[in-house]
């Protein structure tokens, strides 16, 4: 298999890559390196992958057609992953959102078009559903109610996915993936950015009551229900959850990062924010059906194995720091010490 893999250096999309190599597939990586995090960060999940002769890196924007235009390819299948990430950071700046998520997808779907691809994975998220106050949420819901630019931007993706699917035949599958955490997770995201403060002993911002839930969805079970659909050849357009089915509160999650990291949290309470739903719950029973998708990882256990990853990531920046600080002292040369 020949994959194009966009966001290919991310949280997500990093892991995905290491999965197609080690299946055999050949594959192309695209990322922009953003700085919405460290690039740093982002090599560092590539690590692995730059050790298989199969791996292609291009440095590249997904709103540049002409730069996806050089891509060599062919290519028997696109995971678009590639986004502005985040629903709060979306209200400051909705029409970035709207050119890099909804333009940026409208390239790759031309690109797609224009090269014959007949396998389209979309990334989409569970905040299309919004405040949908049906839960568990079915894909079946027509009634999306999305409360952020981030979310409208996931909508249209798929919207424009059907589009491409009904005039070219392109088969495209659009996955909704529920607040998706474990190793290499984003720094901006919950659990990641409350673990850092909780080691570091500030306060995290706790916002509202502690009963808004979430339904965390372990990487590795979304690398498994990608890997999936990119191998299913049955109608050409779904939408599909990806969930844990299993919604967690804030304050159990903050609870059992207390417990992963030993330490405890000190809240600093906040109101709740613009943009924030207040619960989400997938049901996977159309994933089960058509992916034979089955969440694995309970809670604790990806709390668990987010913990290992973090402490071998600070010990490599301990590491890291020490051997600048120490480059940094002014050398005495035995010339030096004999004037």
């Amino acid at each position: 298999m020949r994959c194009l893999v966009t966001g290919g250096a991310g949280f997500i999309g990093s892991q995905l890559v290491e999965r197609l190599l080690e299946d055999g597939a050949n594959v192309t990586a695209i990322d922009n390196f953003d700085p919405f995090y460290p690039q740093a960060d982002k090599l560092a999940n590539l690590a692995p992958a730059m050790q298989f002769s199969a791996f292609h890196l291009v440095e590249a924007d997904i709103c540049d057609a002409a730069a996806l235009s050089k891509l060599s390819g062919p290519y028997d299948c696109i995971v678009h992953l590639a986004a502005r990430a985040g629903v709060r950071p979306s209200i400051e700046d909705p029409v970035g959102y709207e050119r890099v998520n909804v333009g940026g997808t409208q390239n790759l779907l031309e690109f797609a078009r224009a090269r014959g691809v007949g396998q389209f994975v979309f990334a989409s998220s569970s905040s299309v559903y919004g405040v949908n106050p049906r839960v568990p949420w079915r894909e079946d819901d027509h009634v999306l109610l999305p409360i952020s630019p981030y979310a409208s931007t996931k909508v249209s993706g798929e919207l424009m996915g059907h589009v491409y699917s009904h005039l070219y035949g392109m088969r495209f599958l659009a996955l909704r993936f529920f607040t998706v955490y474990g190793p290499r997770q984003r720094p901006d995201l919950a659990i990641h950015k409350f673990a850092r403060l909780m080691l570091e002993g500030k306060p995290v911002p706790y916002f509202g009551d502690g009963n808004m839930r979430r339904d965390f969805t372990f990487i590795a079970d979304i690398v498994a229900g990608i890997r999936a659909a990119m191998d299913y050849r049955g109608s050409l357009y779904e939408v599909i959850n990806l969930g844990n089915t299993h919604p967690v509160s804030l304050s159990e999650m903050v609870r059992g990062l207390e417990e992963a990291l030993g330490v405890s949290a000190v809240l600093d309470r906040r109101p709740e924010q613009p943009g924030d739903v207040p619960q989400t719950w997938a049901d996977v029973s159309k994933a089960r059906e058509l992916l034979g998708f089955e969440p694995r990882t309970e809670f604790r256990e990806g709390l668990r194995q987010f913990a290992e990853w973090l402490a071998g990531m600070s010990a490599a920046e301990n590491k890291a720091g020490a051997v600048r600080r120490h480059s940094a002292r002014p050398q005495l040369g035995r010339s030096s010490r004999n004037k």
